[in-house]
């Protein structure tokens, strides 16, 4: 039973999604229905919060595992903390996407859900013990959970974006558990993950029947976040960099960009490198389909550089900021034959 959990639990966490979207959908219609305006990528009206399945499939498939499969308490409560968390970030999701939070009360509430993950999740993680005393260490992850939270947010502005980011994230970690690198634990949350997102999957293909919503933006990025802090605290942190290496260069440019313009960076807007893409010339399957092949090479580079010397890992990973580079030059310039 132990051996087959992570893929009944990818099929179920899949299957209850699916019908959740399903359900679900016509309160979406009534409720929370995105309309376009001059920097959205839809054209017709299309309603959010399909989050609410992804999370709820996720979660309800997790929780039937957690009773059939043998894990360790502490985990445990870790897991029970990270879906607490996600929880609480989604209802703050839910909210901003139909009464519009100030930053100023949006960036707290957002803190406060990463810090109940990085001090009590996983308490006695650590990266660097040899470089960087505990508080520090623990200051960077938290706003470094923060950010990852956010840029998983402010990716999620084209149909099947955040799949192409965050279901290769979450196989990767699922198998990296079935193969004994992360924790069980740890791996059936990214299995979890992976069903909830393929469960999503048919609803947001483009052009998409149904959003995620800052619902299901928010909580999917301190759970991906989570993944990536267990994953790096195994000693496969170059590993752990190089994963989701496309959404964080495309949002952290971007990001500085608008810093040194002076622009209001809470503020939506449409200079992403996949924005930009959209209108060089791309179709938005030919830009998912591009970050989702080059996230699949980053998989295998990640997986090169686990337990290597530290040469063997740098070498990794320039070659990921390499290809990311390349690919983001790509989006920035008109398609060719324009």
């Amino acid at each position: 039973m132990e051996r087959f959990a992570p893929l009944l639990l990818i099929a179920l966490a899949a299957g209850l999604a699916f019908v959740l979207c399903l359900a679900l959908r016509p309160l979406m219609m009534r409720y929370a229905l995105a309309r376009p305006n001059a920097r959205s990528s839809h054209r017709i009206p299309t309603p959010q919060g399909g989050g609410i399945a992804v999370l709820a499939g996720a979660f309800l498939a997790l929780g039937l595992a957690l009773i059939l499969v043998p894990v360790d308490a502490g985990a445990r409560q870790g897991l029970v903390l990270v879906m607490t968390a996600s929880a609480l970030l989604a209802v703050v999701g839910a909210w901003d996407d139909i009464w519009p939070l100030s930053p100023a009360l949006r960036l707290p509430l957002q803190f406060l859900c990463v810090g109940i993950v990085v001090f009590y999740a996983a308490p006695d993680m650590r990266l660097l013990p040899e470089v960087l005393p505990l508080w520090t260490e623990r200051s960077l992850a938290l706003i470094a959970g923060v950010w990852f939270v956010n840029l998983v947010n402010f990716m999620d502005g084209i149909d099947w974006i955040t799949l192409a980011g965050l279901v290769p994230l979450a196989g990767a970690i699922a198998l990296a558990g079935s193969f004994g690198i992360v924790d069980p634990a740890t791996g059936l949350l990214g299995a979890a993950l992976l069903g909830g997102l393929l469960g999503f999957a048919p609803f947001n293909k483009p052009v998409a029947r149904i959003f995620l919503g800052d619902v299901g933006s928010l909580p999917l990025g301190l759970i991906g976040a989570y993944l990536l802090y267990r994953f790096a605290g195994t000693g496969a942190l170059t590993a752990a960099l190089i994963l989701p290496l496309y959404h964080v260069m495309d949002s952290t440019i971007t990001l500085f960009r608008r810093l040194a313009r002076g622009e209001k960076v809470w503020q939506a807007h449409r200079s992403h490198f996949y924005q930009q893409a959209t209108d060089n010339g791309f179709k938005v399957i030919e830009i998912v389909t591009e970050v989702a092949l080059l996230n699949l090479g980053l998989i295998a580079l990640a997986a090169l550089s686990i337990g290597r010397p530290a040469w063997v890992q740098f070498a990794c990973l320039l070659a990921a900021l390499a290809l990311t580079g390349a690919l983001l030059r790509r989006f920035s310039r008109k398609r060719a034959g324009l």
